[in-house]
């Protein structure tokens, strides 16, 4: 217990501790109700994954975060999640690392090193949670069946460059956070980003709407 205890609480691995006993913090705070889950924090989406919208509430990410998040491979799940995720599997390489590696080490090139070594576990540990997320998608997805009628009709700003038959998003709403969705257009509209839209109807194929510019609608 002494050397794990001396492993965990010196560095490097003291960053990774710190960041994921952060983590635990907030599942035990959560635990007891008093952090408020909403809907959509379960909307870490890219088009083609569920519900297609992303709700806004208490720091979720905007698009350009969840389109990072896509490109990594951990969209489909909270953000909370995969921060968890990453912060045990990072400090998980760098206890094993410090403990079999750094603790044999002369104290004079120890920080340096070490410092290399927390930050480079970010790419196993990146690596390990994108496995790790795969089976929680289906998961959320089940917790994450909005009613799409209610947003129908509704008008949206477009958020993205443009809007046309493959991509765009904007953002509605909802009268609590606002949710941003994605949205589609059949040519010549092109919407870009600032213009205002109606959602016209739910397509199924992509999870997305299909919108045309509020001019349009009410000519």
């Amino acid at each position: 217990m002494t050397d794990f205890l001396q492993t965990a609480l010196t560095f490097p691995t003291l960053i990774w501790s710190v960041l994921f006993a952060l983590c635990a913090v907030y599942w035990l705070v959560a635990a007891t109700g008093l952090v408020g889950h909403h809907h959509g924090d379960h909307g870490l989406t890219d088009p083609h994954f569920h519900a297609g919208e992303v709700h806004h509430s208490h720091g979720a990410p905007d698009a350009t975060d969840a389109g990072l998040l896509t490109r990594l491979g951990l969209n489909g799940v909270p953000i909370t999640v995969v921060l968890t995720l990453l912060s045990f599997c990072a400090w998980v390489i760098t206890y094993f690392v410090h403990l079999l590696l750094l603790s044999s080490l002369p104290a004079a090139g120890r920080e340096l090193l070490g410092l290399l070594v927390a930050v480079g576990a970010l790419i196993p540990a990146l690596l390990l949670t994108n496995v790790l997320v795969r089976p929680l998608r289906p998961v959320f997805r089940s917790l994450n069946t909005p009613d799409h009628q209610p947003v129908v009709g509704r008008v949206g700003v477009v958020t993205t460059s443009h809007v046309d038959g493959r991509y765009g998003q904007a953002a509605v709403q909802d009268g609590g956070a606002g949710l941003l969705l994605q949205v589609r257009c059949t040519p010549p509209e092109r919407p870009v980003r600032g213009d205002r839209v109606v959602l016209l109807e739910y397509n199924a194929a992509d999870h997305s709407y299909w919108v045309t510019t509020e001019d349009r609608f009410n000519a």
